[in-house]
C-alpha cells in the first residue's frame, strides 16, 4: 500500500512540474499525438470536452498539407487580386517557399501607412495559426467594402501574412524545422551571446531578418499554441531570473496586448494570468525569441499569441478557434490606426522628405521614419498627454504635446536646417539627392572645385612622367622576367 501511495505522489508531483514552460518551447520535443496539455494542470481551459474513447492516428487530419496551404495561398491571390499580392521571403532547410499574402488597397506600393505581419506555424507541432490566418485572409477579402473594420484595414494598413514560418516541422509533425532546431529560439538576444554567428542561423530565421530589413513592420504577432495569453516583452532577463522584465515601451505593449486579449472570446477571462496578458520574463524566460529582436532591431512591435491551449486540436475545433480569435485579430491590426501618432517628417527648405527619428520624452526608444517617404508610425497606450520629438542630422528638432484619448492622431514635422555663422544651411549626407543617388556637400563648393582641379592636374603630372619613364624602358629594351 505504501509503494501506491509513493507512486501516487510521484506522478502528480511530475505532472504539475512538467508543464511549466511547454507553451513556449521549455521542452524540447513536441507532445505526443493525442496528448493534451497546458502551461499549467491546474489551470487548463477546454473549448470542447475531452473524448477518452477517441483515439487520434494522425494529429494533421483536417489540417491543409504544406501543398494545399500553397495552392490556397495562390488561389487567393487570384481570387482577390485587386487588394493583394502574393511573395515568398525565402525556403525552408527542404526548400519549401515560404509565402506571404499582402493586403492593401495598394499592394506593393510604398504608402504613408503602417505595416503589419502575422506570423504562424513558427513551431511546427502549433498548426492552429495557420489556418486560422488564411480564415482571416478570406474574411477581408470578402467582406471589403463591405464591413466597415475590413474596409479600414485594406485602406489604411499594409497587411503582411505568413501563414507558415516552419512546414518542415509541420510536415515532420514536431516543434523544430528539418534541422530539429526551436526556431524561436534561434535570434541574436540582447542577454545571452547566443545566435550571433550569422551563418549559424537557419533558413527561416534568415528570412525573416531579410524581410524585416526589406520593409519597415509597424507591428506584429506571432501565433502559438499551448496556452491561452497575449505574451509581450521582454522575454529574458538581464540576471536570467523569472520575475517581470519591462520594455522601455511596456504600457505600449500592455495596451496592444489587452486589444488582443479584450477582444477573445474568453483569454481576458483567464485566472492564471491577469487579464489574459503576460509579461514574458514574468512567465518565464526565453532567449533568442522573435519576439525581442523584432523590437530591439527593427523597430517592430511585436507580441507572441497563445491561442489554443491544445497546440494541435481536432480539425473540426478550427472554425470555432477562428469565430474565438477573429475579432482579436482583426483589432489588433486596427489598432494601428486607431492609437499613437503617424505622420511624415519634411525639410522646410524645398519640402524635402526626411527620414529622421521619432522619440517620445520618457521612453528609451528611437522610431526611425522611412527611408523613402519619410513616413512614421508610433504606437501609443491610449490615454494619456505625450510629448512628442522629430529630430534629423543637419536639422534644427522640434517638439510638440499630443493627447491621446480613443483614437489615433497625425502630426507632419517640417524641420528648419542648421545654418553656419553666414547663415548657408548646413546639409546632411543623406538630405542632399542627385538623382537617386546621395552626394555630401559642403556649404563651399568653391572648395571642392578647387579641390578638383588640384587633384586633376596631380594626375596629369603623375601620368606624363610614367609615360617617360615607360619610353625610356622601351628605348633600353625588355628586361629579364622575375623568377618566383
Amino acid at each position: 500500500m505504501k509503494l501506491v501511495f509513493s507512486i501516487l505522489f510521484l506522478s502528480v508531483s511530475f505532472s504539475t512540474f512538467l508543464p511549466l514552460a511547454i507553451a513556449r518551447g521549455g521542452l524540447h520535443n513536441s507532445n505526443p499525438p493525442g496528448l493534451e496539455y497546458g502551461p499549467r494542470t491546474g489551470s487548463r481551459r477546454h473549448l470542447f470536452e475531452d473524448d477518452e474513447s477517441e483515439t487520434r492516428v494522425d494529429v494533421a487530419q483536417g489540417y491543409m498539407t504544406n501543398t494545399e496551404l500553397e495552392r490556397a495561398i495562390k488561389a487567393f491571390g487570384q481570387r482577390c487580386s485587386n487588394i493583394s499580392r502574393v511573395y515568398s521571403i525565402g525556403e525552408s532547410v527542404n526548400g519549401v517557399p515560404l509565402w506571404v499574402i499582402e493586403i492593401s488597397d495598394k499592394p506593393g506600393e510604398e504608402e504613408p501607412e503602417p505595416a503589419f505581419k502575422y506570423i504562424g506555424n513558427v513551431h511546427g507541432d502549433e498548426p492552429v495559426g495557420r489556418e486560422l490566418l488564411m480564415l482571416l485572409a478570406n474574411w477581408i477579402c470578402d467582406n471589403y467594402l463591405k464591413d466597415p473594420l475590413a474596409t479600414s484595414i485594406v485602406d489604411s494598413v499594409h497587411l503582411h501574412i505568413l501563414p507558415s514560418m516552419n512546414p518542415d516541422g509541420f510536415l515532420l509533425r514536431r516543434r523544430g524545422n528539418a534541422n530539429n532546431i526551436d526556431l524561436n529560439r534561434d535570434f541574436p538576444d540582447q542577454f545571452v551571446p547566443v545566435n550571433d554567428y550569422v551563418n549559424g542561423r537557419q533558413p527561416e530565421t534568415r528570412a525573416i531578418m531579410k524581410w524585416l530589413r526589406e520593409i519597415q513592420f509597424t507591428a506584429s504577432a506571432s501565433l502559438h499554441g499551448g496556452a491561452l495569453v497575449a505574451n509581450y516583452p521582454w522575454d529574458g532577463t538581464q540576471d536570467k531570473r523569472k520575475n517581470y522584465f519591462a520594455c522601455p515601451d511596456d504600457e505600449t505593449f500592455r495596451f496592444l496586448a489587452s486589444v488582443y486579449s479584450g477582444s477573445h472570446h474568453n483569454m481576458s477571462l483567464s485566472k492564471e494570468f491577469e487579464g489574459g496578458i503576460t509579461n514574458g520574463a514574468s512567465w518565464y524566460p526565453i532567449y533568442g525569441g522573435m519576439q525581442d529582436w523584432n523590437y530591439i532591431h527593427a523597430g517592430c512591435f511585436e507580441l507572441t499569441l497563445e491561442i489554443s491551449d491544445n497546440k494541435w486540436p481536432i480539425a473540426n475545433e478550427l472554425l470555432t478557434l477562428w469565430e474565438y480569435n477573429k475579432m482579436s485579430m482583426l483589432n489588433l491590426v486596427a489598432s494601428l490606426i486607431k492609437t499613437g501618432v503617424h505622420g511624415r517628417i519634411f525639410s522646410s527648405d524645398g519640402g524635402r522628405p526626411l527620414p529622421g527619428f521619432i522619440v517620445i520624452k520618457g521612453i528609451n526608444y528611437t522610431v526611425q521614419a522611412s527611408r523613402g517617404i519619410a513616413d512614421y508610425h508610433r504606437l501609443l497606450a491610449s490615454g494619456g498627454r505625450y510629448e512628442v520629438t522629430a529630430s534629423a542630422p543637419g536639422y534644427k528638432s522640434k517638439t510638440t504635446g499630443i493627447w491621446l484619448d480613443k483614437g489615433g492622431t497625425n502630426v507632419d514635422f517640417v524641420l528648419d536646417p542648421n545654418v553656419n555663422l553666414r547663415g548657408i544651411p548646413l546639409r546632411s549626407a543623406f538630405e542632399c539627392r542627385w538623382g537617386t543617388r546621395s552626394v555630401i556637400w559642403d556649404t563651399h563648393l568653391e572648395v571642392y572645385l578647387l579641390l578638383i582641379v588640384i587633384v586633376g592636374f596631380l594626375l596629369f603630372l603623375c601620368k606624363r612622367r610614367t609615360y617617360s619613364r615607360l619610353k625610356q624602358r622601351q628605348l633600353a629594351g625588355p628586361k629579364r622576367p622575375v623568377v618566383v
